[in-house]
C-alpha cells in the first residue's frame, strides 16, 4: 500500500522540522549557517526534530477530526466543532505552545477559550498561512464527498482565519491532497485545482461557516467568496507562469512570493514540490531553504510529496527522528486503514 496519509502526514512534519530553524533568515543567513541546500540534514536537537506550531496545530486538527468522526459518525459542521475547538484551545493553553505561533491563531484561540459562537472569534481581515498548513488531514480522512471536504477545510480555516483567502487557499490545499493521494499526477495537479477554484469561486458553504460571510462589507455571500477565490486563481496562474522557468538553485521565494499569506504559501509549497516532484527529500529541503515563512511552505511541499509518494518517500532517519512520532503514525494508520 502506498500509505498516503502516513507520508503526507510524516512529510508535513519533515518539512516544518527542517524550517524551523530557516524561517526569518535570508538566503546569506541560511547558507552560512546550513551550507548547499541539497545537503541540508534534518535537524536534531537531543535526538529529536523539532517542529513548530504547523505540526502541532495539524495534529489539533486531526485529532479533533477522528473524535468527530467515531464510530462512524458523518462529518457535518455541528459535529466538528465542539472536537476541534476543544484541540485548538487546548493547544492555545499548552506550555509547548512556544514555537512562534502566529499572532492571529493566537488571539482566535483565546477567544475560543472564552465560549460563545465560534464566529465571533474568527479574524476576517486575516489570511496569514496559519489556517492553510494545519488542513492537510481533510485531504486524507476517508470517505468525505467534496461539499463535506470543502466545508470542513473552510471551517477549520475560518475558526481562526476568516478572510475569504484564507478559507479559499485552505478549501484548496485540502482538495491538493486528495487529489495526490487518489493518484493524480504532478503534471495533472495544477489544472485540476484551477478548474477547481474556477468551479467553487461564488459558492459559499453557509450549512458549514453559517453567517460568517455576513459579518464582513462584501455586497454578499457570492461575492465574499468570489474575493477569496480570485485571489487564489491569480497566484496559481503566477505558479503556472513560474514553472515554465523553474530553477531549483534558486530562492522559490522569488516566484511564488514569501508564503506568510496563505495562497502565497499554497503556490509556495506546491511550486518546490512540483520542480522536484520525484524526489519528496529535496522538495522539502528546497522548500526549506527560501528566504519566507520557511517552515510552512516546506511541511506544504512535505505534504503534498508525502500524499503523492506515500509513507516510502521519506528516510527512515527521518521517521524515527521527528517530534510527535507515535501520534502522527497513528493518524496516518488509521486513515491508511
Amino acid at each position: 500500500m502506498k500509505r498516503a496519509a502516513t507520508g503526507a502526514l510524516v512529510g508535513l512534519a519533515v518539512g516544518d522540522a527542517m524550517g524551523f530553524p530557516t524561517e526569518f533568515h535570508d538566503m546569506t543567513e541560511i547558507a552560512a549557517k546550513c551550507g548547499p541546500w541539497r545537503t541540508m540534514e534534518l535537524p536534531l536537537a537531543s535526538g529529536t526534530a523539532y517542529v513548530t506550531d504547523d505540526t502541532q496545530m495539524t495534529l489539533a486538527l486531526g485529532e479533533g477530526l477522528a473524535e468527530a468522526l467515531a464510530g462512524g459518525r458523518a462529518l457535518t459542521a455541528a459535529g466538528m466543532e465542539p472536537p476541534v475547538r476543544a484541540r485548538f484551545v487546548e493547544w492555545y493553553r499548552s506550555p509547548d505552545n512556544n514555537r512562534a505561533p502566529g499572532a492571529t491563531c493566537l488571539r482566535a484561540c483565546g477567544a475560543l477559550s472564552r465560549g460563545g459562537r465560534w464566529q465571533a472569534a474568527s479574524d476576517l481581515g486575516s489570511k496569514g498561512c496559519g489556517a492553510n498548513m494545519r488542513v492537510a488531514p481533510l485531504g486524507l480522512v476517508p470517505g468525505l464527498d467534496r461539499h463535506q471536504r470543502s466545508g470542513a477545510a473552510q471551517l477549520q480555516s475560518a475558526l481562526t482565519h476568516g478572510h475569504p483567502t484564507a478559507l479559499a487557499a485552505s478549501d484548496l490545499t485540502a482538495c491538493a491532497v486528495r487529489l495526490l493521494a487518489d493518484g493524480t499526477g504532478p503534471g495533472e495537479l495544477l489544472p485540476a485545482l484551477r478548474e477547481y477554484a474556477r468551479e467553487s469561486r461564488e459558492v459559499y458553504p453557509g450549512d458549514w461557516l453559517g453567517d460568517l460571510a455576513d459579518r464582513a462589507h462584501d455586497p454578499d455571500r457570492a461575492a465574499f467568496a468570489a474575493r477569496g477565490w480570485d485571489e487564489c486563481l491569480a497566484v496559481l496562474a503566477r505558479l503556472a507562469d513560474a514553472l515554465r522557468t523553474a530553477d531549483p538553485e534558486a530562492d522559490p521565494c522569488l516566484a511564488t512570493g514569501a508564503g506568510w499569506v496563505a495562497e502565497e504559501a499554497l503556490a509556495a509549497g506546491l511550486f518546490c514540490f512540483l520542480m522536484l516532484p520525484d524526489d519528496p527529500p529535496a522538495a522539502v529541503r528546497r522548500a526549506a531553504y527560501s528566504s519566507g515563512d520557511s517552515d510552512s511552505i516546506a511541511a506544504l511541499a512535505g505534504a503534498f510529496a508525502g500524499a503523492h509518494h506515500g509513507a516510502g518517500a521519506w528516510p527512515d532517519a527521518w521517521v524515527r527522528d521527528i517530534e510527535y512520532r507515535d501520534r502522527l503514525l497513528a493518524l496516518g494508520a488509521a486513515w491508511d486503514a
